[in-house]
C-alpha cells in the first residue's frame, strides 16, 4: 500500500471535517451570542449550554488544524516484514478472523479512513494497541489486556 497516499486521504478527510467543524462551530456562537440566548430566569441555561459547545468545538477545530501539521510534515518511513513496528507504520493485524488495518502516528488516535476498500485507523503510540505493537514484527502477537479482558492481535503484514 502506498503510505503516501494514505496520508493524502486522510488530510483530504480532515480538511473536509475542519470545514464541516468549522461551520458548525460559527453557528453555535451564533446561537450562544444571539439576543435569544439571553436567560429568561435563572434556571434558564441555554446561553451557557451554547457557550461550553462553542468551546468543544473550537478545540476539536484546533486538534485536526494541529494533525493536519503533523500529517503535513510526516516522514513516511518504508517497513517490511523484518521490520520492527514503530511511528509511520501500517499494519494489518487478524483478530478473532478479522483483519484490521492501523496506522501508527502521534497524534489522531481514533481517525478512521477508507482507503483502497479497506477501513485504516489511525493508532497512537501511547494508546493499549499501539503501546502493544511497538517494536513488534509480522508474525508476532500483540497483548492488550483491557481490565479482565485479553485480546491477542496477530500481526499479518507491516507497510
Amino acid at each position: 500500500m502506498d503510505k503516501k497516499k494514505l496520508v493524502e486521504a486522510i488530510r483530504t478527510q480532515l480538511e473536509n471535517d475542519l470545514s464541516v467543524a468549522k461551520q458548525a462551530a460559527l453557528a453555535t456562537y451564533e446561537a450562544a451570542t444571539h439576543e435569544e440566548s439571553k436567560p429568561e430566569n435563572e434556571y434558564d441555561t441555554r446561553g451557557l449550554e451554547a457557550s461550553y459547545l462553542a468551546g468543544a468545538q473550537a478545540k476539536r477545530i484546533s486538534e485536526i488544524e494541529e494533525l493536519l501539521v503533523i500529517l503535513k510534515h510526516l516522514d513516511v518511513k518504508t517497513f517490511g516484514p523484518g521490520d520492527k513496528i514503530n511511528s509511520t507504520a501500517l499494519v494489518e493485524v487478524e483478530f478473532n478472523g478479522k483483519h484490521s488495518f492501523f496506522f501508527i502516528v502521534v497524534k489522531g488516535g481514533g481517525v478512521n479512513v477508507k482507503f483502497e476498500g479497506r477501513t485504516v485507523q489511525i493508532v497512537t503510540p501511547s494508546s493499549p494497541l499501539g503501546e502493544a505493537l511497538q517494536d513488534l514484527r509480522q508474525g508476532d502477537i500483540a497483548v492488550v489486556e483491557n481490565g479482565d479482558q485479553v485480546r491477542e492481535y496477530e500481526i499479518i503484514n507491516i507497510w
